[in-house]
């Protein structure tokens, strides 16, 4: 089949090589305009953006799929569109322009987090299990009929950044599958069903620490923010970066936000038993060993906030 693809981060990349190595024809790549990244604000093409061009592949970028994209992509007369992570909305006259109209592969199990942050949403709710899904997109969020999931369990040390690495890999080898049995015409859609959650963009509030919760939904968030937006604590007037966290056990408890050294492990309250600091990384360094940076601040306790 012909088809138009558009995604931009990394996550998308394991499908485009999948769908590059297949016999299917991508006519197009869409991915969003090359942005300013780092200290130095230099323009930088998306991981996808790399991805094509190394392949020679034929590349659209916009940050908006308005009437011009949209005419570029119909004159490609797509078979069908696919979409990874693109970060703008497919609306109505593009949504109906590919004959097989588009599908969307979401890194959840349906309609359980619909939304931007299906993963770092399913880590901070504590969700045992999660998978992909590859559905047709419709002009409501997230809420198209299912061609395919697949489950994962989560693993006790992953992370929203392990675990959509994890997931961009499966979700990958579905997708595929799913193009292939559209194609052949022997896949129908399954309507959604069940509770509806939503996964909005998690914002920086989102990763600051309340260090009233219980061990383990801070442990959670911890580990739903990792890499981005990165969990952190205030010390002062100054940020901590927390990379790692861990469980802790036989600990009497501590008040929350406090931090101390007990046995050679640098142990912060919550609102249940305390937590042992990992990896951290102060303001303007790079990340470290909790207990190293503790030794550094040279105090015996101190509160977070």
């Amino acid at each position: 089949m012909k088809l138009v693809f558009a995604g931009t981060p990394q996550a998308a990349v394991p499908s485009l090589v999948a769908l590059a190595q297949s016999h299917h024809d991508l006519a197009a790549v869409i991915t969003r305009a090359d942005a300013p990244v780092g200290r130095k604000r230099v323009l930088t093409p998306s991981p996808l953006a790399r991805a094509a061009a190394e392949r020679g592949l034929p590349l659209i970028k916009t940050n908006r799929l308005d009437e011009a994209a949209t005419a570029e992509i119909a004159a490609l007369q797509p078979d069908l569109g696919v979409i990874v992570a693109y970060g703008g909305l497919v609306r109505e006259p593009l949504l109906s322009v590919p004959r097989l109209g588009w599908i969307n592969l979401h890194f959840s199990l349906l309609p359980r987090w619909r939304g931007a942050a299906p993963v770092q949403h399913a880590l901070i709710a504590g969700d045992e299990l999660t998978g992909a899904a590859v559905f047709q997109l419709v002009p409501e969020l997230d809420a198209g009929a299912v061609f395919g999931q697949s489950e994962q369990t989560i693993a006790e040390g992953d992370t929203a950044g392990s675990l959509l690495q994890s997931l961009s890999d499966s979700g990958a080898s579905l997708l595929l599958q799913v193009i292939d049995a559209l194609e052949a015409g022997s896949i129908q859609g399954t309507p959604q069903s069940g509770p509806v959650t939503l996964a909005p963009k998690l914002t920086l509030a989102d990763a600051r620490i309340d260090w009233t919760g219980s061990a383990d939904s801070v442990r959670n968030r911890v580990r739903g923010v990792t890499p981005e937006p990165g969990a952190f604590t205030v010390l002062g007037d100054a940020r901590l970066k927390l990379q790692a966290v861990a469980l802790t056990q036989g600990c009497e408890p501590q008040p929350a936000g406090l931090i101390r050294e007990i046995d050679k492990k640098v142990l912060i309250g919550t609102g249940t038993e305390p937590l042992e600091l990992v990896t951290v990384q102060p303001a303007g360094k790079t990340q470290m060993k909790a207990i190293d940076w503790w030794r550094g601040v040279n105090v015996t306790e101190v509160v977070a906030s």
